[in-house]
């Protein structure tokens, strides 16, 4: 049975894993300064940035269209699909819409659309999950059962340099990230069943990632799990947070990802996202 993992940009993934023939991206557009950006294989993400960082309007994104979905099931006979959130962007909404549409003639075809009820690093752990049981030859009712299992015990937590464009697209009350950007107060920020809540807070960055530490190793989660990080143009940062979860806390394997459009966009420079 030939299988594909379909993944929206905010996914993440590498130019080694876009190699594999079961692995297909669905981009979302960017629109910054009036400009539509496409969050594929040709985003400068430099470049972006710099826009960004020049742009006054509210950089957007706009979710992928069911025809783009649809052209991405072609030719599988299972398809497992991973999206941001539902309650973060219409890409889950759009991504079913396609399959109800696409199973309509083809009857035969497998289709089953994940709520990473998460983005970034998470999103793109649960493709690896995919990849790993798919390559294994579980079924696709197991795969499916597994991976839901796994979406359910994630854990995301995220420290942003840069709060404007979360502010700017309603992440964040205006008056929060005003007073946090004047007193430079970071909050620390977590997942919780799709959407963005405040954990905890700290002034100054340093102090805002050694809480988000702390809440890891308070966490006691199990050390063979796999931690990624999704950084944006804060590579030192991100391994230094990869040393300290490594070596003082004993976690195996802890990736460090490079951010592509959609994760650059609300991430913005000097941010951190981990997920395990």
């Amino acid at each position: 049975m030939k299988f594909k993992i379909v993944g929206d940009s905010c996914c993440d993934l590498t130019k080694e894993e876009l190699s594999k023939e079961y692995f297909v991206n669905v981009p979302l557009t960017l629109t910054v300064g009036g400009v539509d950006i496409v969050d594929d294989e040709t985003l400068d993400t430099k470049d972006l940035l710099k826009r960004m960082a020049e742009c006054e309007d509210c950089p957007r994104s706009s979710c992928p269209s069911p025809e783009a979905y649809m052209e991405a099931y072609e030719g599988a006979d299972e398809v497992y699909v991973v999206t941001l959130s539902s309650k973060l962007s219409g890409s889950y909404n759009s991504a079913m819409l396609a399959k109800n549409m696409f199973l309509e003639e083809h009857p035969d075809v497998k289709i089953y659309v994940f709520d990473s009820k998460s983005a970034a690093a998470a999103q793109h752990l649960i493709c690896e999950k995919i990849e790993a049981l798919a390559l294994k030859g579980n079924k696709y009712e197991t795969i499916v059962s597994m991976t839901e299992e796994y979406i359910k015990k994630q854990f995301t937590i995220f420290v942003l340099e840069n709060l404007d464009v979360m502010r700017k697209n309603g992440r964040m009350s205006k008056v929060k990230s005003i007073v946090a950007s004047v007193l430079n107060i970071k909050p620390v920020l977590y997942g919780k069943d799709g959407e963005i809540q405040q954990l905890d807070q700290a002034k100054g960055m340093n102090k805002a990632l050694n809480k988000m530490l702390w809440h890891i190793e308070k966490g006691n989660f199990d050390k063979k799990r796999k931690v990624e990080i999704t950084q944006c143009d804060s590579y030192e940062r991100c391994m230094n947070v990869r040393k300290i979860l490594m070596e003082k806390f004993g976690f195996e394997n802890v990736v460090v990802l490079e951010a592509k459009g959609v994760s650059s966009l609300y991430e913005n420079r000097g941010g951190i996202v981990l997920s395990l």
